[in-house]
């Protein structure tokens, strides 16, 4: 695991300009991504925890200007309000991506400038300077939707940017119609969760995703160029091995590629 410095120093200077994209796993559903000029944070997850069985890699103050980073719901581990309240302070010119029904209560508590964070629901589609966002309705363990407006407070995001198409889950599991929103785009790569579900999680409030089946079905299923999964590491008793969901794909599709990521390694997709 290389050090925050040496990580912050390779994320900057990569270079802009290249076809496809790099990526860099900050742990969790956490990742870093580059696409000639665009960066892009999903779910990065810096504030130190106790319970944390990796520290944080970088800080919140390692985000340059001109970033974009996604907040798939309001999870500490995905929505990290104290490093968004940090960023606020600096002045940064960041801009933020969250599902639309916590946009107010995340502006309340953060003191971002309402211009820099933009609300999302399924299927709505923004676009961020080069960058065109898509909501996608996540179902962590539920396909949940708030009965006074209709919104969702779990989304995943397709994301397009120089010709370059992903698909971040956020935490999700399988249901009846994803597959068939996301069969609208062809992708260079998905980000999907895999330490799955089960009673006793549920029972003590740990609420679940696809098991490394499932998201091996869905990246089987919609074709992707490279699967990332994630979700699989950061607090004991809700990890997965990664190994058997790459062993579990590479007999049920020999042709996807898999990339079991590593922390702040860099991944050329």
């Amino acid at each position: 695991m290389q050090s925050g410095v040496t990580l912050l120093r390779e994320i900057l200077s990569a270079a802009a300009g290249e076809a496809g994209m790099s990526v860099w796993w900050l742990g969790q559903h956490g990742f870093v991504i580059r696409q000639g000029s665009v960066l892009l944070w999903l779910d990065p997850f810096l504030t130190p925890m106790e319970s944390r069985r990796v520290p944080p890699l970088l800080s919140p103050e390692d985000i340059p200007s001109g970033s974009i980073i996604f907040g798939s719901h309001d999870h500490a581990d995905h929505i990290d309000r104290p490093a968004w309240r940090c960023i606020a302070d600096r002045g940064t010119d960041v801009t933020f991506v969250v599902p639309e029904i916590h946009r107010e209560s995340i502006l309340a508590d953060t003191g971002l400038h309402e211009e820099r964070l933009i609300g999302l629901d399924d299927m709505v589609q923004k676009r961020v300077g080069a960058v065109l966002v898509t909501g996608i309705a996540a179902a962590h363990e539920f396909l949940e939707r708030d009965r006074a407006t209709g919104m969702h407070p779990f989304l995943g995001f397709v994301v397009e940017t120089g010709g370059v198409v992903f698909y971040h889950s956020g935490d999700t599991c399988i249901y009846d119609g994803l597959q068939a929103k996301l069969r609208k785009w062809r992708y260079d790569a998905v980000f999907l969760p895999i330490n799955g579900r089960d009673a006793r999680r549920l029972r003590s409030g740990c609420i679940g995703n696809m098991t490394y089946q499932e998201a091996a079905d869905l990246a089987g299923s919609l074709g992707a160029s490279v699967t990332v999964p994630g979700h699989f590491d950061m607090f004991e008793g809700n990890r997965e091995d990664p190994e058997l969901f790459a062993d579990y794909m590479a007999v049920k599709y020999p042709a996807r590629r898999v990339v079991v990521p590593d922390y702040g390694r860099r991944i050329d997709i």
